[in-house]
């Protein structure tokens, strides 16, 4: 018997299959309690999927995504190298500032993004003076996606970059790089991968959003928001429909990058 065999048949790992696989029953049985109902009633679903309303929050729902996680991989990046290479003893008390969208409930981080974003707030102030509004508003649902998801893109960005050796930037600089060419030539080449992973996992947190995205820009409607409207004005039927659209996208993009990921990660070791 071979080692993977071996593996594969050992005791442990079966009981923990076992085990564990009950999560991933969980996932199967709560979606398919969404999608059995829709696939019985195709009709109703297609009408569902040409309302305008849907496209239009889908729309705003991906574009608002992408804009955050171009924001994020901007802002998020130098944070990260810095975090990961820094010898401060603030590291610590940054990581902690970073993580903390982790621990707050939805409604406090929707509050804590409207008070700062709102047309009387800190910041809202000097950009209504130029012309740029957050409050029910495109931006406003950028924002607040940025906001719960910084930490699903700094952490694994940051723990990316601690796996490229440092001595490779080292050596750099020994033949007269600045620190900044050797993260342009070596680091972040060497980091496009957890790059690629931290803005997937930060996309997904983003387009998932509700309470934040909620309490600052009711209108354009995200997906959630439009589920939720639905869902209160319409009952079940309504939403359902909605939520399983949603469902297969997300689906179908998960499982492309993850497809493309392993691809990429096939071809670059052979490299």
């Amino acid at each position: 018997m071979t080692d993977n065999n071996r593996i594969r048949t050992d005791p442990c790992l079966i009981t923990f299959w076992l085990i564990g696989g009950l999560l991933v029953i969980l996932i199967i049985l709560a979606a398919a309690t969404l999608a059995v109902p829709e696939l019985m009633a195709p009709g109703h679903l297609l009408s569902v999927a040409m309302d305008t309303g849907v496209i239009n929050a889908i729309a705003v729902t991906f574009a608002a995504g992408f804009v955050a996680v171009g924001f994020l991989i901007i802002l998020g990046t130098p944070l990260a190298y810095v975090l990961a290479r820094g010898r401060s003893r603030w590291n610590g008390v940054i990581e902690t500032i970073v993580d903390l969208p982790l621990a707050l409930p939805h409604t406090v981080a929707g509050l804590m993004v409207y008070l700062l974003f709102m047309m009387r707030g800190p910041l809202g102030i000097p950009f209504n003076e130029v012309g740029i509004v957050f409050e029910d508003a495109f931006l406003g649902i950028v924002a607040a996606m940025i906001f719960v998801s910084i930490p699903y893109y700094v952490d694994a960005v940051r723990e990316g970059i601690v796996k490229v050796p440092e001595r490779l930037e080292y050596v750099a600089r020994t033949l007269g790089a600045t620190q900044y060419d050797a993260f342009r030539t070596i680091t972040l080449p060497l980091s496009v991968r957890p790059i690629l992973s931290g803005a997937f996992l930060a996309w997904g947190r983003a387009i998932g959003e509700f309470a934040a995205v909620v309490m600052i820009a009711y209108f354009p409607m995200v997906v959630s928001t439009l589920i939720y409207h639905r869902f209160t004005t319409g009952g079940l039927e309504e939403s359902r429909s909605i939520a399983f659209i949603m469902l297969i996208i997300c689906l179908a993009v998960f499982l492309a990058f993850r497809l493309i990921s392993h691809q990429w990660g096939r071809n670059h070791d052979r490299t």
